[in-house]
C-alpha cells in the first residue's frame, strides 16, 4: 500500500530520523584507554588494587634531549630546573620527579643528609661533574630519570585522576603539559622536549577518534558519493542513496546517544561502515531498476522487478551482515561490542529504508534509466562465457591459490603493541620512538610483594627475596630498567655506615632496616614520600620493571617466567603483577580465542539462513566455500604483507564473514532462478552473470571504497582492520566470479557422470 504513496513514506522516515537524530546530541568522545576492558576484567581489577594500595601511576613524562647530546650541562639544567618547578603546576599532580630533585642521600658526620640532587644556586663545572657521578652510578637515577649515555633527561608527573570518566581531565593536563613543553623549548633553544605516558596516551586515544571522525567520515562520503555518480550516472539515483545513507547514520547514531553510549576509537567508524553497507543495498536495486527499464518496462514494472528479484537477497544479506556484526559480542573489548551493536542496527535501518524509501523516491522523480549505456553486463557476459570454457583450468588454479594462502595464514601472530597502535605522525608515538632509541621502551609492569604482614618488608628474608628478584629482573634480556627499594635499602644502609662502600648491602636486622627507612621518609621533601614503593603497612612494596616494547605474546610469557621464578623461592611472600600494557598483552589473547568462537557461530547461524534462503541443502553446503575463502586469502595476504594480529584484526573474520555473504547469495539466488526453470548449469551461470555481475562489482567497489577510507587513519587498529577488509572484500568478488562457477560446473558434470554410470 505504502509503495503508492512515496511523499508518506519519505515523510515518515524523515520525522523518525529528526526523533532519534537528537540523540546525537548526547554523544561524548572518550579517550580512557580503560574503555576496552569490562569493569571485571581481571587484569584492570589487578590494577586498580596497585593504585589503591600505592599511589597512583598515571603519569605524564617530559622527555629532554639536547642538541649537544649531554646533559650535564648549566643550560640545561636550568631548564630541568624549571620544567621541574612547572611540572608541579600540572593539573592534579600529586608529585614531579627528574634528576633537579632526587632525594640524594650521604653521610656527614653522625648524620644523614638528605636534598636535591641539584640546586640552582651550585651550577659550577664541579657541581655538574658531582652530579653526573652520582646520576650515572645510582639505578634508582640511571636509564631512568637520565640515559645512560647521558643525552636525555626525564621530568615525570604524577596525577591523580578523578574517578569514572577521565577525558576531560585528560585532555586539561595534555594541554597544560603542551603549553610547558613550548614555553620551555622557546626559553631553552637546543633543546627538544616529547611528552608521554599514561596521560598522553589516553589523551591520544581520544584526539585519534575525533581526528577520524571529522577527517575519514567526509572524506568517506565524497568518495561514495563520486563512487556512486560514475556508476549509477544518475543523479536521482545518487540523491536517492545518499539520502538512504544519511538517514541510517543519523538513526543510528541517535539510537547510540539515547542508550547512553559514547564515541571512542572503535565507534567513531560506525558512520563509515553503515555508509557502506548501505549503499551496497541501493545499488542493487538500482542497477536492477536499471536493467528493467533497459528492456522496455515502465517505471512502476522495472522497481517491482527490482523488488521482486532483490528483496530476499537484500534481506537475507542484511541478516547475515547483521549476525556477522552481532558476534563482535563474544569479543572482550566492551567498545568492539559496541561497534558490532550500531553496525548492526545501521545495517538493518539500510535494508528497511533501501527497500522502501528507493523505490518511494524514484516514484516522486519519476526518473528514467532506461537510456543508459550498459557496457559492463556485456563483460560479465563475456566473462561467465570465459569461466564457463575454461573452469577446469580455474579449479586447480583456485585450489592452488588457497594452499599458498593456508601456508601464509600461519605466519601470522598476535602481537599488540599498545603504543604502536599510533603511526608516526602522532606525538605520542614520535615521543615513544624517542624514548625508545634513547632510553628504551615505555612500557612497565609492576611487580607487588605482598607480605601481607605490617612491617614485613623489613624481615631480612623478605629483603634478601626482594634483592634477589631485582637481579634475576635486571639479567633478563627484555629488561632494561628496575626500580626497587632493594637499592634504597643498600643506599641507607651504606650511608648509616660513613659511605663506606664495602656496607652497600642490605641491613642485617628488621630493626636496622625499619629505623633506616623511617629516618629517611622523615627527611624527604613533601610530595617525594615513597608510597609509590612502599604501603602504607609497609607490608608490600612494588617493583617496576621497564621493558622493551614486546608483543603481546612475549609481554605475557616474561610476566609468566618472572612469576614462576619468584615461587621458586622459599618465601611465604607472594607476587603478582599488573600495568597498563600488560592489560592490553592479556586482553588481545582472551579476545582472540573468543572471536573465534564468535566466528563459528556466526558460520552455523548463517550457513543455517543460507540454506533457508536458497532452499536447498545442496546451495548452503557449496556456498560455505566462497565464504570461507576470501578469509583464508585475506588472512595469508595479512601474513606475507605483516604478520602482526592486533585487537581489530582478530575480529575481522567474524565482520567479514557476514558481509562477504552478499555477493554468494545474489549470484547463486540468481543461479537457483535459472535452474527452477530447469535451464542447463552453463544457462544458469550465464543468466548469474548476466543479471548480477555488474551488481557484484559494483557494491565491491562501494564497500571497497568504504572500509579502504579507513586506511587512512593514522590510528593502527583502524587503518589495519579497513586494510584487511578489504583485500577480503576483494577477494570474495573474484572467488565469487571465478570459483565459485567453476565450481557449480564440475559438481554438476561429476553429478552428471555418475548418473550415466548408474543407468549403464
Amino acid at each position: 500500500m505504502l509503495q503508492h504513496r512515496p511523499l508518506l513514506v519519505l515523510a515518515g522516515w524523515t520525522f523518525f530520523a529528526l526523533l532519534l537524530g537528537i540523540g546525537m546530541s548526547m554523544l561524548t568522545f572518550r579517550g580512557d584507554y580503560r574503555v576496552y576492558f569490562e569493569d571485571d576484567n581481571p587484569q584492570l581489577l589487578a590494577f586498580q588494587n596497585v593504585q589503591e594500595v600505592f599511589s597512583k601511576s598515571e603519569n605524564v613524562s617530559f622527555l629532554v634531549v639536547p642538541d649537544s647530546g649531554n646533559v650535564f650541562n648549566a643550560d640545561t639544567f636550568s631548564l630541568l630546573i624549571a620544567l621541574t618547578e612547572g611540572a608541579w603546576q600540572t593539573p592534579m599532580s600529586s608529585r614531579a620527579e627528574s634528576l633537579v630533585n632526587f632525594q640524594h642521600t650521604y653521610a656527614f658526620d653522625d648524620d644523614l643528609i638528605v636534598e636535591d640532587l641539584i640546586e640552582p644556586s651550585r651550577m659550577s663545572q664541579t657541581d655538574i661533574e658531582r652530579v653526573k657521578q652520582v646520576a650515572m652510578s645510582l639505578p634508582e637515577i640511571n636509564n631512568r630519570l637520565v640515559a645512560s649515555q647521558g643525552d636525555a633527561a626525564v621530568v615525570e608527573v604524577t596525577v591523580n585522576l578523578p574517578e569514572g570518566d577521565h577525558t576531560l581531565a585528560v585532555a586539561e593536563i595534555a594541554a597544560y603539559a603542551r603549553e610547558l613543553k613550548a614555553e620551555m623549548e622557546a626559553a631553552h633553544p637546543g633543546h627538544t622536549i616529547y611528552l608521554s605516558g599514561v596521560v598522553m596516551m589516553n589523551h591520544a586515544f581520544a584526539e585519534e577518534a575525533q581526528k577520524d571522525a571529522s577527517t575519514l567520515v567526509p572524506l568517506m562520503f565524497a568518495i561514495i558519493a563520486i563512487a556512486i555518480v560514475l556508476m549509477t550516472r544518475s543523479a536521482v539515483a545518487s540523491l536517492a542513496t545518499m539520502i538512504v545513507v544519511a538517514l541510517s547514520v543519523v538513526i543510528t547514531m541517535g539510537a547510540a546517544g539515547y542508550a547512553g553510549l559514547f564515541l571512542s576509537t572503535a565507534t567513531v567508524n560506525v558512520p563509515t561502515l553503515v555508509t557502506t553497507l548501505a549503499v551496497a543495498d541501493c545499488m542493487h536495486l538500482v542497477v536492477s531498476i536499471r536493467q528493467g527499464m533497459k528492456q522496455g518496462m515502465s517505471l512502476d514494472e522495472a522497481i517491482q522487478f527490482s523488488l521482486n528479484i532483490n528483496t530476499k537477497p537484500v534481506l537475507i544479506t542484511s541478516i547475515t551482515t547483521a549476525v556477522g556484526f552481532l558476534t563482535l559480542n563474544f569479543s572482550e573489548v566492551p567498545i568492539l561490542a559496541d561497534l558490532g551493536n550500531l553496525t548492526a542496527l545501521g545495517v538493518m535501518l539500510a535494508c528497511a529504508l533501501s527497500l522502501t524509501l528507493v523505490p518511494a523516491f524514484f516514484r516522486l522523480c519519476k526518473v528514467n534509466l532506461a537510456g543508459q549505456t550498459e557496457q559492463g553486463n556485456d563483460f560479465f557476459a563475456k566473462l561467465g562465457q570465459w569461466v564457463i570454457v575454461h573452469y577446469k583450468m580455474i579449479l586447480p588454479v583456485s585450489v592452488l591459490v588457497l594452499l599458498i594462502s593456508a601456508y601464509f595464514v600461519n605466519k601470522n601472530e598476535l602481537n599488540d603493541i599498545v603504543v604502536k597502535y599510533f603511526d608516526q605522525s602522532s606525538e605520542l608515538r614520535q615521543a615513544v620512538d624517542a624514548q625508545e632509541r634513547l632510553i628504551g621502551g615505555m612500557t612497565n609492569i609492576d611487580f607487588v610483594i605482598d607480605t601481607q604482614s605490617v612491617s614485613g618488608i623489613n624481615s631480612p628474608d623478605v629483603l634478601q627475596d626482594l634483592e634477589a628478584f631485582t637481579h634475576w629482573l635486571r639479567t633478563q634480556p627484555e629488561v632494561i630498567h628496575v626500580f626497587s627499594m632493594a637499592d634504597t635499602y643498600k643506599r641507607l644502609n651504606k650511608n648509616m655506615n660513613n659511605d663506606d662502600d664495602s656496607f652497600y648491602i642490605l641491613p642485617q636486622t628488621q630493626e636496622e632496616a625499619a629505623q633506616f627507612l623511617l629516618l629517611y621518609e622523615m627527611s624527604l621533601t613533601y610530595g617525594l614520600d615513597i608510597n609509590n614503593q612502599i604501603d602504607i603497612d609497609k607490608a608490600a612494596t612494588r617493583v617496576v620493571a621497564t621493558l622493551q616494547n614486546l608483543g603481546s605474546k612475549e609481554f605475557t610469557e616474561f610476566e609468566q617466567r618472572a612469576k614462576r621464578w619468584f615461587e621458586s623461592l622459599d618465601t611465604q611472600a607472594t607476587l603478582s603483577a599488573a600495568s597498563p600494557p600488560l592489560m592490553f598483552a592479556h586482553i588481545g589473547e582472551v579476545n582472540m580465542r573468543s572471536m573465534v568462537n564468535g566466528a563459528l557461530v556466526a558460520l552455523v547461524l548463517i550457513s543455517a539462513m543460507l540454506v533457508f534462503a536458497l532452499k536447498s541443502w545442496r546451495l548452503g553446503v557449496i556456498s560455505l566455500l566462497p565464504n570461507l575463502i576470501p578469509a583464508g586469502i585475506g588472512f595469508g595476504i595479512w601474513g606475507v604483507i605483516s604478520g602482526e594480529i592486533n585487537l581489530a584484526l582478530s575480529v575481522v573474520l567474524s565482520m567479514t564473514l557476514g558481509i562477504i555473504v552478499d555477493d554468494t547469495v545474489h549470484f547463486l539466488s540468481k543461479y537457483n532462478v535459472a535452474r527452477a526453470q530447469n535451464k542447463s548449469v552453463e544457462a544458469c551461470v550465464r543468466y548469474a552473470f548476466s543479471t548480477v555481475g555488474m551488481a557484484l562489482f559494483t557494491t565491491t567497489v562501494v564497500l571497497a571504497s568504504g572500509f579502504g577510507v579507513l586506511t587512512f587513519s593514522s590510528f593502527a587498529l583502524n587503518a589495519d582492520m579497513g586494510l584487511l577488509t578489504v583485500i577480503i572484500i576483494v577477494a570474495a568478488l573474484i572467488v565469487d566470479l571465478l570459483f565459485l562457477p567453476a565450481f557449480l560446473l564440475w559438481l554438476d558434470k561429476a553429478n552428471n557422470q555418475k548418473e550415466k554410470s548408474y543407468a549403464n
